[in-house]
């Protein structure tokens, strides 16, 4: 099957979506991006449902295409829309080209995959091909800060279907997913005792202070089995007056479940360091770990002998930076991921993809669509 896939052409309708930024915690943003995904699909032949957001998200799309085994269990391919980036990125990461590189926000994580699947459907279609499964494609709203608001209606389209693939940015050797690590995300609150920072200082006790010392407690935490980090702290207003309240949110990731209990563990018995201020953590989201199975291997052997046809390896690998796969794959659904664009620099202002894996990575996903049964 020598499908035209046209990595320029593809890059020219790509371009659009990469320009219509889409932060997870703007809604609006992301809906006007779901308009944008919502009639490519329709215009591919989709049948499309919108899916109201909630939890303050945006939206999600959910469509299916015409097929005789309509309704049967079939192949969902899911991804996400929303991005790190907030707006005004594209002031300091506007889309250009230079050579076999494309960069702009949220282009390789993932709305690059994201396109090469679609174009993949309507190659597929212009062909006359028809997938001996039914197919239907989930577009969610919050992957970016663990799902909370998608993971039931993820869990609940899986389950309906025999396959699952996720176009996540491919691995940096070109590979793909067969295993995600676990996740768990928690809340920070430290509080102190006000006072005036100029008239009187010493009377007061920092909440910020605090916060600075359970940052570097908890981050010394991590291990070659378990890390820890604090990626986000919100905490004071004025200058002249001793925070009473300081805010933030840390991460958790492991390889093995019983490795990440252990961490949220530890993560929930931290206490204040002294009684004049307090300290708190909640458990927050959490993904699980989704260890590689013999049908998701089996899946993984068809995705590899396409590739080879096509003149090209994927290795299959275990990794961190969690995805709506972990959903999936510790559902023991069959799921692949990172069937994405090669790129590299996700979540930076040096976001990038390798243009050409646009076509061949889109060949790989078209040949899944056609070969899976």
């Amino acid at each position: 099957m020598n499908l035209p896939f046209d990595a320029d052409t593809m890059l020219d309708g790509l371009r659009a979506w990469v320009e219509c930024e889409s932060p997870t915690y703007d809604a609006a943003s992301v809906n006007r991006m779901m308009d944008l995904v919502t009639r490519e699909l329709i215009v591919a032949g989709a049948r499309t449902e919108r899916v109201a957001g909630r939890m303050g998200f945006g939206d999600c799309v959910r469509a299916t295409f015409p097929h005789p085994r309509s309704g049967e269990p079939g192949i969902l391919v899911m991804g996400h829309f929303d991005t790190v980036h907030p707006i005004g990125t594209l002031a300091k990461l506007p889309f250009r080209r230079e050579g076999n590189r494309a960069w702009g926000p949220g282009i390789l994580d993932m709305k690059g995959g994201n396109y090469l699947s679609i174009e993949a459907i309507r190659q597929l279609s212009r062909a006359g091909v028809r997938t001996t499964l039914p197919l239907t494609v989930l577009f969610t709203s919050d992957e970016e800060v663990g799902s909370p608001s998608t993971r039931d209606l993820i869990e609940a389209e899986a389950s309906r279907h025999r396959f699952v693939l996720v176009p996540e940015p491919a691995r940096p050797d070109g590979g793909v997913v067969t295993g995600r690590y676990a996740i768990a995300r928690f809340n920070l609150e430290a509080t102190g005792v006000p006072s005036h920072a100029g008239a009187r200082l010493s009377e007061g006790r920092s909440a910020i202070r605090e916060m600075a010392r359970k940052l570097l407690e908890i981050e010394d935490m991590t291990t070659d089995d378990c890390t820890f980090s604090v990626g986000v702290i919100h905490g004071g207003q004025w200058v002249n007056c001793v925070t009473t309240v300081c805010t933030g949110e840390a991460l958790s990731m492991a390889k093995r479940q019983e490795d990440l209990d252990r961490g949220v563990a530890a993560m929930l018995s931290l206490r204040a360091t002294g009684n004049d201020v307090g300290f708190k953590v909640t458990r927050g989201v959490t993904r699980p770990v989704w260890e590689p199975n013999a049908a998701g291997m089996a899946l993984y052997e068809v995705a590899r002998g396409i590739a080879a046809d096509l003149g090209y390896a994927i290795n299959p690998q275990s990794s961190g930076g969690g995805s709506d796969g972990n959903f999936t794959g510790a559902m023991g659904l069959p799921t692949l991921d990172g069937l994405g664009v090669a790129g590299a620099g996700a979540h930076t202002l040096d976001e990038h993809i390798m243009i050409d894996s646009l076509a061949y990575r889109g060949k790989l996903m078209a040949g899944l669509l056609a070969t899976l049964s």
